[in-house]
């Protein structure tokens, strides 16, 4: 099974943060430009939280909040769980399912490494399957 050492390489190795008195409104921005739906929330080099499509929706629009007048850090989630690049995509997977979140940071030694999302682990675990498959067939073939 694939660590999430592994998934982070087959990623971009950009980081998308905005620091905390950025604005919701420049945030979404940020994201819409990025094509992402979460952007971390960094104070200088520590991990203070994450944005959220959720977080707008459930914390600015249903409260009736201005995006432009509020800044992130009012409304990102904070407490995060966080991964390291060892553990492994179905211990990922498992946290997301149960917590009911989209996106682990990967932090090691207080120092954040990257994002990996719902999509980043199933893409993950469909590629494992296709190489087991094709093994397989491989192996039947033969």
């Amino acid at each position: 099974m694939k660590n999430v050492q592994q998934v982070l390489q087959q990623k971009q190795p950009q980081l998308y943060f905005v620091i905390p008195g950025t604005f919701v409104i420049e945030a979404l921005q940020y994201m819409m430009d990025k094509n992402i739906s979460a952007v971390l929330v960094m104070d200088k080099d520590r991990l203070a939280g994450i944005f959220t499509e959720r977080d707008y929706a459930r914390k600015i629009v249903l409260k009736g909040k201005s995006s432009m007048q509020t800044p992130v850090d009012e409304v990102m989630s904070r407490n995060l769980l966080t991964v390291d690049r060892q553990t492994p995509v179905s211990t990922c997977m498992q946290i997301m399912t149960e917590r009911r979140i989209r996106h682990l940071p990967v932090v090691e030694e207080q120092r954040v490494l990257g994002v990996v999302s719902i999509g980043d682990l199933v893409k993950a675990v469909m590629e494992e399957q296709q190489s087991t498959i094709e093994q397989l067939e491989h192996f039947i073939s033969s």
